[in-house]
């Protein structure tokens, strides 16, 4: 049987979408272009996000963070990526990063590093991908092997979002020869341990303005307290995670998504042909319609997942990867169809579109591709958790 989640958002959300909106107006989207243009990571929009308290709102309250719950989360990255995809990457990927830590790390090592993102001192990355182990993470080689007092790692990492920017690493590797993925764990390191260091900056379609590197790991000593959770538990929490963060990739894509059809609204009313402004033709009018009705669609879905993963309700599985899916789909429709609708000056980067319609197409890819979101929606289909 299929189970609805009905929501109205509360005062304190509806605030937090009017105050995150107001900054990204003023101090976010002025630097979204220039950011796309130069490929340079958005210092002004980080600082912005920071005094207000938006760059890491996920970390609880008795680490210094704002405390926000998963839905609050989800509006601020909203919000970021309706101004700047690349920007709403920050709030996105500290939760990312940082998750594992919350979800299963030890009390001492919650105290060590959660602190620090709540005042924006540091950045928090997740490094699970490689060269050849993407979709299959379980096929990872990176090493970690026990040497008295301290781990070694040895590997490389690839497709590390804000790699280079970020201070801590949730890095996933093989402690032992066990089958699958019983012999993965998780842990953290430092940019400042010796051994690491980074590849240059991916050259990417989109989100240009976050850097997305590889991450090497030749012979890193860090101290064994750094292990998240028990040994070999470092695949359970992965997944665990991407179950909470596929909820936020579907806010980015919904941002995105909705700083499009903003656009496109302003545009088609000011534009005329024809003696009359483009609104009013009825065959644009029912791409307009189409944009807004499955934009609506995929946020009552994140909205629904967001309940589900403040909650850690059971479907979370199926909700997360539904809304991570259907938001991306979406946003990459809606993003396409918007450059359609400012015709030749959608095409031009005078105009946001263009690079929004850019910007959307990761969102289909990372943090699991909709490939893969498939497998896992039918997964939980087939065992009745729906």
């Amino acid at each position: 049987m299929v189970s609805f989640d009905l929501y109205q958002l509360s005062e304190e959300h509806v605030a937090i979408r009017e105050a995150v909106r107001d900054l990204c107006a003023d101090k976010v989207a002025p630097h979204a272009a220039a950011a796309d243009e130069t490929g340079e990571f958005p210092q002004a929009s980080y600082d912005a996000l920071r005094a207000a308290d938006f760059h890491a709102p996920h970390i609880p309250a008795e680490y210094g963070g704002a405390g926000a719950d998963a839905l609050a989360t989800a509006i601020v990255i909203e919000e970021v990526a309706r101004a700047c995809a690349s920007s709403s990457l920050i709030p996105a990927v500290n939760k990312l990063g940082s998750l594992p830590v919350m979800l299963a790390g030890s009390a001492e090592l919650k105290q060590q590093y959660l602190p620090a993102v709540a005042r924006g001192d540091a950045m928090f990355s997740y490094c699970l991908s490689e060269p050849e182990a993407g979709s299959d993470a379980a096929g990872m080689t990176t090493r970690a092997e026990r040497d008295g007092d301290h781990w070694v790692l040895n590997g490389v990492k690839r497709w590390i979002t804000n790699a280079g920017v970020s201070e801590y690493y949730t890095v996933f590797a093989k402690t032992s020869a066990a089958a699958g993925t019983r012999g993965i764990s998780a842990f953290v390191v430092e940019k400042s341990d010796a051994g690491v260091s980074f590849g240059a900056p991916e050259r990417k379609l989109g989100i240009k303005g976050s850097p997305t590197r590889e991450v090497y790991l030749d012979n890193v000593r860090i101290p064994l307290g750094r292990i998240i959770g028990e040994e070999g538990t470092g695949f359970a929490t992965a997944m665990r995670t991407l179950d909470h963060t596929r909820v936020t990739i579907a806010a980015q894509a919904l941002g995105i998504a909705q700083g499009a059809l903003d656009a496109a609204l302003a545009y088609m009313q000011e534009r005329k042909q024809f003696g009359k402004p483009i609104a009013e033709f009825q065959g644009l009018q029912f791409m307009l319609a189409d944009m807004g009705m499955k934009l609506t669609a995929a946020r009552e879905l994140t909205y629904s997942a967001a309940a589900r993963s403040e909650r850690n309700a059971p479907d979370l599985t199926y909700y997360g990867a539904a809304a991570k899916c259907f938001a991306s789909d979406a946003a990459m429709e809606i993003t396409t169809n918007a450059v359609q609708l400012l015709g030749g000056y959608g095409y031009t980067k005078d105009f946001p579109v263009e690079r929004m319609m850019r910007d959307a197409k990761i969102t289909q890819i990372y943090e699991g591709t909709n490939q893969v979101q498939r497998i896992v929606m039918a997964r939980q289909l087939l065992k009745g958790v729906i």
